[in-house]
């Protein structure tokens, strides 16, 4: 299989680059192709412009790269840090720019955009991974699950994927290195059984 996987943390050192380097590894593996994205390395321009807009509109050749690399994926790894109940601006820009009609997502013939759009994504596999430095009962409690309504409901859903999966990491600000080890060894099994 050909998995694209993207991390969207600013800093190399961060635990997203390690779940990032233990998705990558136990992909490699597995057998399973690799096409990584460290969007903050890549200096990627999260910024929409106007001319993209539209299906047949004028896309950068590089986000073009992007928007290939999804077409031809059978799965997609997406690891992130929760900020604000959001993923970071780079990640939501990368969503604006690829996650895009025509290559995620079209709308039926006679349709100007009002309608329930038909999903090019079906078939593919996606797992997301996220990291938050706030309780996981406290962030139910008071701010629900933001992070699965976006990826599941308002994102892959809409694209046609069926087999999602997503597993949050938290308390990371106090968690041990023994901790994070376990962790890390959770995200292999993920991998593992996600893309099996």
């Amino acid at each position: 299989m050909n998995i694209l996987v993207l991390v969207a943390h600013p800093r190399a050192g961060s635990f997203n680059h390690a779940i990032a380097g233990r998705v990558r590894g136990t992909l490699r593996e597995m057998g399973h192709s690799v096409l990584y994205h460290d969007l903050y390395g890549e200096g990627f321009n999260p910024l929409l412009p106007a001319a993209e807009i539209p299906k047949d509109g004028i896309v950068d050749p590089s986000v073009m790269v992007y928007c290939d690399e999804l077409r031809s994926s059978d799965g997609i790894v997406i690891i992130h840090p929760n900020w604000w109940g959001q993923p970071p601006a780079i990640l939501k820009g990368w969503i604006d720019r690829v996650i895009r009609p025509g290559v995620a997502y079209e709308f039926r013939e006679g349709d100007d955009g009002e309608g329930v759009p038909v999903g090019l994504l079906a078939g593919k596999k996606v797992l997301v991974f996220n990291t938050s430095n706030t309780p996981r009962d406290r962030e139910l409690s008071v701010f629900g699950d933001p992070l699965e309504l976006l990826w599941k409901n308002c994102i892959f859903d809409l694209c046609g994927v069926q087999a999602f999966s997503r597993r949050m990491f938290s308390v990371v600000v106090t968690s041990t290195p023994e901790m994070r080890g376990r962790w890390l060894d959770e995200t292999e099994a993920l991998v593992r059984e996600h893309f099996s």
